[in-house]
């Protein structure tokens, strides 16, 4: 299958299971590739902070024919960037690569360049993951080609000692309640954000891209319906919701951070800004940038039990075999292993993400283990309650590009106070048909 106009040019732009099992329902130690005499080298990419380091190495132990040999990329856009331009090429794909939520849909488009795991026992172990979870790496035609990693129920993090200082409540309990609990709106989350910044001066928020794509991502459909039509241009609930960042941004609450980089981290140690949006998967990113940046424990980060606007799910990963791959049966076994109950539990652990599978999802449910970065909270615990109610919104083809070059530009104007709501809205529309419609 061609690239489309479309693909190609995104690819210049730049997230609950045993052990293996094959058709025959052996296990992966039992007559399968990895346990064989051949030696075998298995790559794989990931990207930003998988927590995968100790389990590559405890699987090279069970199986000691098999080096993996991986790469990670610092971030999902990034990713995206280097396996659409592998794609493009034909080649260069590792034998397993890590497929982010936002940009399923344009991988679903050239799903033939991927392997079907059907042919390797998924529907064996289809039942370990959340049903919607499953549906989501299948193709049209019910090719499975990727099996999910973590998802991403977000709750807020926020700085307890910047919440003093200004008078808030900083134990996570009365945070919770502070938002509005089970009725937490935006709405609330801005009012007290007006609160917070005529206090101190300071910001409430990091960007205004993060607190955007959870916006968006809590509507029923995002920037395409459920049948995959963009659903942009006319859609008077997405334009509130923009403006009602756009007032909140340019009335001082963001702290107009770069994505990604946050100056090195150094704008989650000097308080910059109070409040985070943190689906799972990010406990890990302000790990790293904490450390980056000077900080640790002390420095005040708390994770509370309350999201504005409900329940959200933001990204989530899948790993995929590429039809490239000379090692298939191998890497479908590492893939099923890596993405089984046991290990999803360790990745969680290592990287503070939510796992995907049912059985990983109860166990981290039930320990409760502290966070010592965020106070002791017991993050995993959050998480689980923030999954109730969280839906798979459909994502098209350019949903990332969407987000991330379309919308990006135009927050990024109200962030620097360069632009006002319709100003910015209409770069956006600019934006949207130079590079989705025309394209």
């Amino acid at each position: 299958m061609k690239l489309s106009r479309r693909t190609t040019a995104a690819a210049t732009i730049a997230g609950a299971a045993a052990f293996a099992m094959l058709a025959t329902g052996c296990s992966a130690g039992s007559g399968s590739a990895a346990s064989g005499d051949e030696d075998i080298t298995l790559t794989i990419t990931t990207f930003g902070t998988f927590g995968y380091d100790d389990l590559y190495k405890e699987y090279e132990e069970l199986h000691p024919n098999v080096t993996i040999k991986p790469t990670n990329i610092d971030t999902g856009g990034n990713a995206r960037t280097d396996a659409f331009t592998k794609l493009a090429a034909g080649s260069g794909l590792s034998d397993i690569v890590a497929i982010e939520e936002g940009w399923l849909g344009a991988i679903m488009e050239v799903s033939d360049r991927f392997v079907d795991l059907n042919d390797f026992g998924a529907q064996d172990i289809k039942d370990r993951w959340l049903d919607w979870k499953f549906e989501q790496g299948t193709d049209a035609d019910g090719r499975v080609i990727g099996y999910g990693t973590d998802i991403g129920p977000t709750g807020l993090c926020y700085n307890g000692k910047l919440f003093e200082e200004a008078g808030l409540p900083s134990d996570r309990a009365e945070v919770a309640e502070l938002f509005g609990g089970a009725d937490a709106s935006w709405d609330t989350y801005f009012e007290l954000g007006a609160e917070y910044t005529e206090k101190t001066g300071k910001a409430w928020y990091d960007h205004s891209g993060f607190v955007w794509n959870s916006m968006v991502n809590q509507m029923d459909e995002g920037y395409y319906t459920s049948d995959g039509e963009l659903n942009i241009e006319g859609n008077s609930e997405m334009r509130d919701r923009f403006d009602q960042l756009a007032e909140a941004t340019l009335n001082g609450q963001s702290a107009a951070q770069t994505a990604w980089d946050w100056g090195g981290g150094k704008a989650f140690v000097d308080g910059s800004f109070a409040t985070f949006v943190c689906p799972g998967w990010m406990l890990g990113t302000i790990k790293g940038q904490l450390e980056a940046g000077g900080g640790d424990a002390s420095t005040g980060w708390d994770f509370a039990d309350v999201f504005p606007g409900g329940p959200v799910n933001w990204g989530g990963a899948f790993l995929s075999i590429p039809t490239t791959s000379k090692h298939q049966e191998a890497a479908a076994e590492l893939t099923a292993w890596l993405t089984a109950p046991e290990q999803q539990v360790k990745q969680s652990k290592a990287a503070g993400n939510f796992p995907s599978t049912i059985e990983a999802a109860e166990t981290i449910a039930e320990e409760s283990a502290p966070n010592e970065l965020f106070n002791d909270a017991p993050t995993g615990a959050i998480l689980a309650e923030r999954a109730k109610g969280v839906k798979a919104q459909f994502k098209g083809p350019d949903d990332s590009v969407i987000q991330e070059n379309v919308f990006g530009p135009a927050l990024n104007l109200l962030d620097q106070q360069e632009a006002t709501a319709d100003e910015a809205w209409q770069q956006a529309m600019d934006l949207l048909q130079d590079l989705v419609i025309d394209n």
